[in-house]
């Protein structure tokens, strides 16, 4: 696949590399030299210095037989530009970064494909979105919704009281038949090792293992995870970042009690104006005895966003010490995520990441609606539509010439989320969620085409 970037900062770098991974071929374009000397030194791509919405430069890129355009320098403006000037070049599809989230409540409204744009990504409202989701799955440490919780990817790491540790994944299906959630993905405590689980595949205590489930199987995750599903409400959010204004608004919208906390004088007193149901406090948040004025041991979560990596982790491990039930940070050192779980952060947000998962799904062969990377694991959570032309269509799942490194977690049909088992039978327009380990995605990709 021919693949433009624009835009070698965080997020572009990343896709970069991720996609050189994969042998795509890509060209990334920046005007800040220093940025494309490290990726041209590291990656095994393309690098093009100029301005990317200077025509000539897309022409230079060969932009009228490329497959993608993805514009995500940290200009809103410039993106835009971009995808619009490739797809009148010739670009089959076009992705532009954000900022304005505004842009995605009116997106049908407008119809920013009209101009040539075919899809809108904004991070911040990505990480807004995940944060939400991650409270509302409170005792879990990674979460995400296929067709508005249909089905549902939850992550845990398994304590010594959860009910199934020593027990293979067969006895464990056997000593609970009425169970709606499979086991798709592990990773043995200290190592970075990822594994499918198998029937013989035995669970152990400090495993990271991510489940899919449907609607009323959450509940009974918590019960065999021996965690508890604690109510939160009460919320502070450090930083009145894009990130921490879009979740503060989220969070009051929905019925959560907020307060915000803004080290930036002018800031903080614009929040507060744009912010009617969130309590804006301008001070610095690192202040410990601030904290605990602000009553740290009464809150249910402590959400830090600020644009200090180390600074929300550290702010996170005092939020920690106060008993609060939920912390998670933002980080921009991807590194990081390694050490999540054992410095004692609940979790561990990446606007880079989510960005890319979002975008990455429309690089996939076969029709991907939905897709996420499984944090700090070396896998790939993938939503497909089944087509009349499908290999797997008309087909049980059993008879399916599937990989060993790959699993399918659910079926959605109808709108209704199934944990199917062996003898389901694959019908056109269903909606199958598989996780695979990166060596199996061409062959996987290959039954949905």
């Amino acid at each position: 696949m021919k693949i433009i970037i624009a835009g070698a900062g965080e997020v572009g770098f990343h896709l970069a590399k991720l996609l050189s991974y994969e042998s795509q071929d890509i060209t990334l374009i920046d005007n800040n030299r220093d940025n494309l000397v490290y990726a041209d030194t590291h990656l095994d791509i393309r690098t093009l210095k100029g301005d990317a919405t200077s025509i000539q430069i897309l022409k230079e890129a060969q932009v009228k037989n490329v497959d993608l355009v993805i514009g995500v320098t940290s200009s809103e403006a410039t993106n835009i530009t971009v995808c619009v000037l490739a797809k009148q070049l010739g670009a089959k599809r076009t992705i532009a970064r954000i900022s304005n989230t505004e842009f995605l409540d009116y997106k049908e409204e407008i119809g920013f494909d009209k101009f040539g744009i075919d899809e809108l990504i904004s991070p911040e409202a990505l990480a807004a979105t995940e944060i939400e989701l991650l409270l509302n799955q409170s005792a879990f440490n990674d979460s995400y919704e296929f067709e508005n919780g249909a089905l549902t990817m939850i992550g845990v790491s398994l304590s010594r009281t959860a009910t199934f540790v020593g027990k293979t994944v067969k006895q464990a299906a056997k000593i609970f038949p009425e169970l709606h959630f499979v086991p798709i993905a592990i990773q043995r405590f200290g190592t970075q090792y990822t594994l499918i689980p198998r029937g013989d595949t035995q669970f152990k205590e400090g495993d990271q293992v991510y489940f899919i489930t449907v609607a009323s199987g959450v509940d009974e995750l918590y019960k065999l995870t021996g965690k508890v599903k604690q109510t939160i409400k009460n919320v502070m959010i450090l930083g009145g970042s894009k990130i921490g204004k879009k979740t503060a608004l989220d969070l009051s919208l929905n019925n959560f009690n907020v307060k915000l906390i803004e080290n930036n004088r002018e800031k903080a007193f614009d929040l507060a104006d744009e912010l009617p149901n969130t309590l804006v406090i301008n001070s610095d948040g690192r202040n410990v005895e601030l904290l605990e004025e602000e009553n740290i041991h009464d809150m249910d979560a402590f959400i830090a966003v600020t644009g200090n990596s180390e600074t929300n982790i550290m702010s996170c491990l005092v939020a920690k010490s106060k008993s609060v039930k939920k912390t998670i940070a933002l980080v921009e050192n991807m590194d990081y995520f390694q050490l999540s779980h054992s410095i004692g952060i609940d979790t561990l947000i990446n606007k880079k990441l989510l960005a890319a998962n979002n975008i990455f799904r429309f690089i996939r062969k076969g029709e991907v609606v939905a897709m996420t990377k499984l944090n700090n694991m070396n896998a790939e959570l993938l939503e497909f539509i089944v087509k009349q032309t499908s290999e797997v269509c008309d087909k049980k799942i059993k008879d399916l010439d599937f990989p060993r490194s790959a699993i399918i977690g659910g079926i959605i049909r109808d709108g209704e989320g199934i944990i199917a088992l062996g003898d389901f039978m694959i019908r056109a327009g269903d909606r199958i969620v598989v996780c695979c380990l990166p060596r199996s995605i061409n062959k996987v990709e290959k039954l949905f085409l």
